[in-house]
């Protein structure tokens, strides 16, 4: 059994990385950040070289195999920066054996494999995270705020702009990038984090029309892809999403226009408030200037409070803010926006269960 909340208020969670790729330095890094509540015991890594850097600048054992690594290092969660169709039978093995665990983005690549993670982590006992770091961005909690407090009124439209540059190197650099099978195209990788925004900020979706096309790179997947989407609310809205951007990054939006306000959060990563107007004055005017921030990322800064969040959730201390259900209302979303580009037709939620 997974050990109990109390149990891990008088300890530190223990924590181990299956894979050691580029967005694993992320969580690696947050974990350096909260060292008097969790500790890194442990990761997994099929390449020897990478293992080999990763085990020794971090002074840890390292692994071939997951299933080897929760063995001998008993961890309390298994973070996994893998391959994204690689998520559901790495999650539902560390579930068997006992282990809470905290997936990247998107939780899997199938809707039926996104529901089987669910499931497994269900009959276990067990937590399953899935990483949405992007939410703890201070602009885009600001938003969620006014969104959440009725200060735009009815919401009429809402536009996400995603241009940003991924050249072929990029893909060419593993040799799991840009398949369907383990990564998805533009949409479901890419622009992940933006799709969650759709319904975390504006509500549930009632339809979904895509087109996606692959115009440029040698890969399996759409290099970019647009998206027409039609809240319960009435609300009607865009999502414009290209890896194709000459010469690089540009772009990463959300606009959303009111009867009672506008606002648009800009930046290369919605780091940037662009435009903050409402009819009646609020005192979290006052902190429009403070939420902006630079960045040459598009990961954001938020990884350390998710971790934050993880720790308190373990410990009995906060509810968690992404779920393996809360995870599911993305996956959905991306998922139809295929079926609908695939198909030729408007795709209604939710999808049959």
């Amino acid at each position: 059994m997974p050990a109990t909340a109390a149990d891990l208020r008088d300890r530190q969670i223990r924590f181990a990385v299956t894979g050691c790729g580029r967005i694993a330095e992320k969580h690696l890094s947050a974990l350096a950040e909260h060292t008097d509540r969790a500790e890194l015991v442990g990761v997994c890594e099929t390449k020897d070289a990478v293992r080999d850097r990763v085990t020794a600048e971090h002074n840890v054992p390292g692994f071939r195999t997951q299933a080897e690594m929760i063995e001998a290092v008993k961890p309390d969660v298994v973070v996994l920066a893998t391959p994204s169709g690689l998520h559901p039978q790495q999650t539902i093995e560390a579930a068997r054996m006992d282990v809470n665990v905290m997936t990247e983005k998107p939780m899997a690549t199938r809707w039926a494999d996104g529901r089987a993670m669910v499931d497994a982590c269900d009959r276990a006992g067990v937590r399953l995270f899935v990483v949405k770091q992007n939410r703890r961005n201070a602009t885009l909690q600001l938003l969620k705020k006014a969104v959440s407090g009725g200060r735009f009124g009815r919401i009429y439209s809402v536009a996400i702009n995603v241009f940003w540059t991924r050249p072929q190197d990029y893909y060419d650099s593993a040799g799991w990038r840009g398949t369907w099978e383990f990564d998805g195209g533009a949409l479901m990788n890419q622009a992940s984090h933006y799709i969650d925004l759709l319904e975390w900020l504006i509500g549930p979706i009632e339809s979904i029309q895509a087109q996606t096309a692959t115009l440029a790179r040698n890969i399996e997947v759409e290099d970019t892809g647009a998206m027409l989407v039609r809240w319960r609310s009435g609300a009607i809205g865009t999502v414009n999403v290209s890896m194709l951007t000459y010469p690089e990054n540009l772009e990463g939006s959300i606009t959303i226009l009111g009867e009672k306000g506008t606002v648009r959060v800009g930046g290369v990563a919605v780091n940037r408030i662009d435009h903050w107007k409402f009819a009646e004055p609020h005192p979290m005017d006052e902190e429009v200037a403070n939420a902006s921030y630079a960045t040459t990322s598009v990961y954001g800064f938020g990884h350390p409070l998710y971790y934050d969040n993880v720790i308190k959730v373990l410990r009995g201390e906060a509810e968690p803010e992404t779920d393996g259900r809360e995870g599911l209302k993305s996956l959905e979303v991306l998922i139809a926006a295929y079926l609908s580009a695939r198909d030729g037709q408007r795709i209604s939620l939710p999808l049959e269960y």
